[in-house]
């Protein structure tokens, strides 16, 4: 399922995500992935110890934790802590399929259900840089508006289109999910945006409390904890 979710951040927002980005010092982004990874990836990134990245991935899952729609869609069990990129000079990552297994940093490990970049400019500020999702319904370029998220199966190939003018500055990062299926959660995404239709359309309470057990006990029946 690849889902547009808008307004994670907002304008103050991501004004402070930029100064404290444009005043941050990177790193290769290769020294984050295997052998197979580096040979197609060409950016920058946050160090992994860089207290900027630790501030403001945790500021990133304060707003996606009073974001109903991505927790409806993702429905997030564990998250790995938000990364930072930078793409600019013909910065690139070409086409791959992202680990299946992270560590955690904590000696615990988390299985990559679904992936998310949370976009942190506005198209017209840099050209190339499209996401392209590769999936059985062929290519999706994904170029968003800054504090929009991007949400799709990690199971997918994908890549970053080189960055040709400006710079393409992102966060990043994984979740396990509740569902590992993609298309149970999916099916349960659309089953509870219709209980919230219906719900506000003053549809009769009964047919909205049988449909909102028949989720739940779907959400029982497929969840792994």
């Amino acid at each position: 399922m690849l889902l547009h979710i808008p307004g994670v951040l907002d304008a103050a927002q991501i004004q402070t995500f930029r100064d404290a980005l444009d005043g941050a010092q990177w790193t290769d982004g290769k020294e984050t992935v295997g052998a197979q990874g580096a040979r197609v990836k060409r950016n920058l990134q946050l160090p992994e110890t860089s207290p900027v990245r630790r501030e403001l991935g945790a500021l990133v899952l304060e707003a996606l934790a009073r974001n109903p729609l991505y927790h409806a869609a993702v429905l997030p069990l564990r998250t790995l802590p938000p990364r930072f990129n930078r793409y600019e000079g013909g910065g690139h990552y070409g086409f791959h399929v992202d680990g299946s297994v992270m560590a955690l940093g904590t000696g615990a490990q988390m299985r990559s259900d679904v992936s998310c970049t949370l976009f942190l400019c506005e198209p017209d500020e840099y050209d190339g840089g499209e996401l392209v999702v590769s999936d059985t319904y062929g290519e999706h370029e994904v170029k968003l508006p800054a504090g929009d998220l991007i949400v799709y199966p990690s199971s997918s190939l994908h890549q970053v289109r080189p960055v040709t003018r400006g710079a393409r500055l992102a966060a990043f990062f994984w979740v396990q999910s509740l569902i590992r299926d993609d298309r149970r959660r999916r099916l349960l995404l659309e089953l509870d945006t219709s209980i919230q239709t219906l719900t506000q359309g003053g549809a009769d309470a009964a047919a909205v409390l049988q449909l909102t057990g028949v989720y739940h006990n779907l959400l029982r029946e497929w969840a792994e904890t």
